[in-house]
């Protein structure tokens, strides 16, 4: 216990040293050479590394905050994005247990998680947080979800839409609607759509149940407006694509 104690010490010391260290760099004139860039970076991943793997949610989320100071700056490498994979699943798939007890469920540990991932905008982050909303039971870790879902934006085979459905429709009830995962379903469909040109039958079903359900009126009156732009959105592509056809020579 002791060991494990001075060891979350060295890596909170070292966060701190590091966190100054962006500080004096962003107000200095000089850049870093390639070996001190280098030097920084491998630490930077060491405090990730380590912070993440350790029991305590408190240690975990000084990884997360760590981790979304490093992707504002710009640093989005596979190893953080595999780190982020993993505590997005803590307490759900990756489970430790004390006598039979789930000792790491973490929702916001979670919630954090799916939330950086939106920033990644690749198809392995989509993978990610597809795999949040089929095993996560709560509500404010799947409305980041979604949301990141939608802010990456990639639907080729319409299984993000699919989910989002999905996910909205498990929390539906005629009596106490979840609201705010309303809304982050509708914003995600919104940036799907103009991501893809428009979206699957199943996303307008949704809004409508949406904007005829019982939900807030501002909710409602969202999905409605939503119903609208992307309906807009597509004409307005479809009569685009006409007259480029038109005007092409015969």
């Amino acid at each position: 216990m002791m060991v494990k104690y001075r060891f979350s010490t060295l890596i909170i010391a070292a966060l701190i040293a590091i966190q100054a260290g962006y500080g004096q760099t962003q107000s200095s004139t000089s850049e870093m050479s390639v070996e001190e860039s280098y030097l920084q970076d491998a630490v930077d991943l060491m405090i990730v590394r380590e912070t993440s793997k350790q029991d305590s949610i408190s240690q975990k989320l000084i990884a997360l905050e760590f981790i979304g100071g490093l992707i504002e700056q710009g640093n989005t490498s596979d190893e953080i994005r595999l780190t982020l994979e993993r505590l997005s699943l803590e307490g759900t798939n990756v489970q430790a247990r004390e006598r039979g007890r789930l000792k790491n469920d973490y929702p916001e540990v979670r919630r954090q998680a799916a939330k950086h991932l939106g920033a990644f905008g690749t198809e392995e982050a989509k993978i990610a947080l597809l795999r949040v909303c089929v095993s996560d039971n709560e509500p404010w870790v799947l409305q980041e979800a979604v949301r990141s879902l939608g802010q990456i934006g990639i639907d080729k085979d319409g299984e993000v839409v699919g989910t989002i459905v999905w996910v909205t429709n498990k929390f539906t009830n005629s009596v106490s609607p979840d609201n705010l995962l309303a809304l982050a379903a509708i914003d995600a469909l919104s940036k799907i759509a103009k991501n893809n040109n428009g979206v699957r039958e199943e996303a307008f079903n949704l809004l409508i149940k949406i904007s005829e359900g019982a939900y807030s009126p501002p909710v409602r009156e969202k999905a409605r407006q939503t119903i609208m732009d992307i309906r807009n959105l597509v004409s307005n592509n479809a009569k685009e694509k006409k007259g480029q056809q038109q005007g092409q020579p015969k």
